[in-house]
């Protein structure tokens, strides 16, 4: 039996907009609505009003803590007015968690943004920290009773790429704010969710001490095609810009890191297209996103992520796109041998959020992908824990699984 250390954190993880249906304030919802994006999220697995089935669903599975997301355009739908009706709905929600004992882990952005806010540059404007803070002060002010772990921010560099630059194998529509090729905006993205991480620290802090407060940042394993020279050199630039990059601007304020692993780069540097690198995955499996499958990737970036910043790791998603849930099993009980694999050598890990309790509104991708251990019928909003979900749930259980 690999035994994982404890008091482990056994989850799962949701967010806002891609469960709860009816954000209608966000740009997400404004870009559906226009045609601007393939797919409408509309009621999405409604669990707005289905919550309490759904946290039902993960005690069933013996999880004893839960990832989910404020939706920052509730709360303040208009500039500077705040909707205290949508406050008392999360900390029902969060009563709800707590009854069953499930731990909360809260993150307060995860990719979408008010309208007004958009409108304003979002990420871009040097005021959104300013925006960001007056948000966090609130919702922290009016819910800290309840809340221990914060998630400040939900994959930044994947936010600001997929707004603002393409990327290669992630998601094949554009995202909002739609800008393209525009490195200027990107970096000032970037700048600005760090600024708001850091003021959203301070506040969080101001108003409990005692409360552990982190991002959520998604790690590739990057490394060298047959170990080329040139390779390698990319294989670090891409690291550091990839997985680092935003790290090393919230250092001094993060209680822990948490990682999103997904996936695996295998750097070729192609001298036939002069500045070019290509992804040279031998692609044995790959899930229904056409994303290759490689468990030993964790290994790596968790190893990698706590040796250089010395802090506590939550896995804060790990998940397949398996509608037939045949890899889903395996997925799972290979990811966490990894896992196991670097705990024992000395990389503090403390929790494992499998991505997604639910299936559910895939972004650009729309209802096409099904990551979740429960499936949902998109019609009648039915819920059926898979085999998968039954099979984590023993491994929650046991705090472990069989070697």
């Amino acid at each position: 039996m690999l035994n994982f250390p404890k008091n482990f954190f056994w989850g799962t993880a949701t967010s806002a907009h891609q469960i709860e249906g009816n954000n209608t304030n966000n740009d997400w919802w404004e870009a559906e609505v226009s045609g601007r994006l393939p797919h409408k999220s509309g009621k999405a697995c409604d669990s707005y009003n289905r919550y309490e089935e759904d946290f039902d669903l993960a005690k069933s599975m013996n999880n004893n803590a839960h990832r989910f997301s404020i939706e920052w355009s509730r709360i303040e739908p208009e500039e500077g007015k705040f909707n205290q009706q949508e406050i008392e709905h999360y900390r029902k929600v969060l009563q709800a968690l707590r009854v069953r004992g499930l731990d909360p882990f809260v993150t307060l952005h995860h990719f979408t943004n008010p309208i007004w806010f958009a409108k304003k540059g979002g990420w871009t404007n040097k005021k959104a920290p300013e925006y960001f803070a007056r948000y966090v002060e609130y919702v922290v002010d009016k819910l800290k009773e309840e809340v221990v772990y914060w998630i400040t921010v939900n994959e930044p560099f994947v936010v600001s790429c997929a707004g603002y630059l393409p990327i290669q194998g992630y998601t094949s529509n554009r995202w909002p704010p739609f800008k393209k090729n525009d490195i200027l905006r990107f970096f000032s993205c970037i700048k600005n969710m760090a600024k708001a991480h850091t003021r959203a620290y301070k506040i969080i802090h101001s108003h409990n001490e005692k409360a552990q407060v982190g991002i959520a940042n998604s790690n590739v394993y990057f490394e060298a095609y047959r170990g080329r020279f040139f390779s390698r050199i990319a294989v670090q630039i891409a690291k550091y810009f990839w997985n680092e990059l935003f790290l090393n601007r919230i250092k001094k304020h993060m209680d822990f890191v948490g990682i999103n692993y997904y996936s695996h780069s295998r750097v070729h540097v192609r001298f036939s297209y002069p500045g070019s690198w290509s992804n040279q995955n031998e692609n044995k499996e790959v899930s229904d996103f056409g994303w290759e499958v490689y468990p030993e990737g964790i290994y790596h970036v968790v190893k990698e992520i706590y040796k250089k910043y010395k802090k506590p790791i939550y896995i804060t998603e790990n998940g397949i796109s398996d509608a037939d849930d045949d890899q889903r099993p395996d997925f799972i009980k290979n990811n966490l041998k990894w896992l196991h694999k670097a705990i024992q050598e000395g990389s503090d890990v403390r929790g494992y959020f499998y991505w997604s309790l639910l299936d559910n509104f895939e972004w650009a991708e729309g209802f096409t992908q099904r990551f979740g251990l429960v499936e949902v019928d998109f019609d009648t909003f039915e819920r059926k824990i898979r085999p998968s979900g039954k099979l984590y749930g023993e491994i929650c259980k046991n705090n472990g699984l069989d070697d």
